[in-house]
């Protein structure tokens, strides 16, 4: 069966839907999972929480505190859920006590603050920033854009223009380097987070940002695509937590291996692949990630070095790899593809101190995989 990119078709496949779930029973998944995130009378699943009349954060519940990654997913299931409420509170709330105006970070950011508002750090992680942007489109785009912090095309180009011109007025560090157009892990360092690379992103990047931005981020997509093919193993298909620009792993500080992080790349090609179809998009590593973990237990996941040697260390988050693996199958096909959905839908919501990441990542794989991961378009 053959499907057109959703960019061009308006149309999003019903993956669960193809392998035999019911609509009705779908359609209950995802609006009950919606609500065992974001309502309070769900405590032991809950990771939104509203603050007042008018903010909210996205908790991190196992390091107790509040990050962009999560502020940005939070504001783009909102949106992919018609919740402007919920959007517009953690979109104020980043701004009143996340967005930094002073200093070589103004105009991004702080990556991790305390629930009172307070920030842990001064300097930003890029995936919040590109997630943060594509929210504020698709916010504009479905709502319309209001005034103040709520014009929200404005704040997403703005946003974008700072992190690729940033530092060329010697004013601090450009999020992507300018030569190879690959986001880097931080500002500051001259390395990368494969699963930071967003091509899908970057193609509605170039369509929306300021003209004058516009062939950068056509030019990020492409080196995106071809980054996230370099950087998995050839017969794993596991990714390094961090990389070099060569795709080698980096191994500073541990992070070389297949660990949390790792996780998101399958989700990321996934989603090209369903919005865009390009052939450049490496859905052989998703292939290869799925049969990698068809024979394994999910009570024995485990960090990995990419080439699958297994270390002692148990995952952190096994619900959330069960959910990216189950993802991977917007682009996959056959028994491995059908063994990951079957095990993602018959796995619940986590609950516990360290279930923001892993939920975050379940709902993400829970609307994609049910066609309700869409594009927002201006009318």
């Amino acid at each position: 069966m053959s499907y057109a990119a959703a960019f061009t078709s308006r149309n999003y496949r019903n993956v669960l839907k193809e392998y035999g779930y019911e609509e009705e029973l779908i359609d209950r998944k995802v609006t009950d999972t919606w609500k065992q995130l974001f309502d309070p009378s769900h405590p032991e699943t809950q990771i939104y929480f509203p603050v007042g009349n008018d903010l909210g954060y996205m908790l991190d519940t196992g390091n107790d505190d509040v990050r962009t990654e999560g502020m940005s997913y939070g504001m783009m299931m909102a949106v992919q859920m018609d919740d402007k409420d919920i959007f517009d509170r953690v979109w104020k709330w980043s701004m009143t006590y996340m967005y930094m105006e002073e200093g070589e970070n103004a105009g991004y950011f702080a990556w991790s603050c305390a629930p009172d508002g307070s920030k842990n750090a001064y300097g930003p992680a890029p995936d919040g920033e590109e997630y943060f942007a594509l929210a504020l489109f698709f916010a504009s785009h479905r709502w319309g854009d209001g005034s103040g912090i709520n014009e929200y095309s404005k704040h997403a180009k703005d946003l974008l223009h700072r992190c690729i011109h940033k530092g060329e007025s010697n004013d601090g560090y450009p999020m992507w380097n300018p030569d190879n157009k690959l986001i880097k892990f931080v500002p500051s360092v001259e390395f990368s987070d494969p699963s930071y690379h967003l091509p899908h992103f970057y193609e509605l990047f170039a369509l929306w940002s300021y003209k004058e931005d516009r062939a950068f981020w056509k030019e990020a997509a492409i080196a995106s695509r071809q980054y996230i093919a370099a950087s998995a193993h050839p017969l794993t298909g596991l990714a390094p937590e961090y990389a070099f620009y060569d795709g080698k792993p980096n191994h500073i500080r541990g992070f070389g291996h297949f660990f949390s992080d790792s996780y998101r790349v399958a989700c990321n090609i996934a989603l090209d692949y369903e919005w865009f179809r390009d052939n450049a998009c490496p859905v052989v590593v998703n292939e290869k990630i799925q049969d990698f973990f068809a024979d394994k237990d999910p009570e024995d996941y485990r960090r990995y070095k990419i080439d699958g040697e297994p270390f002692d260390e148990k995952s952190l988050h096994p619900v959330g790899l069960i959910a990216t693996n189950a993802m991977a199958s917007l682009a996959t096909s056959g028994e491995n593809a059908q063994k990951c959905i079957k095990l993602f839908w018959n796995t619940p919501v986590r609950t516990g101190k360290r279930r923001y990441y892993d939920n975050c990542l379940y709902f993400f794989s829970l609307i994609a995989l049910s066609g309700n991961f869409k594009i927002w378009f201006p009318e």
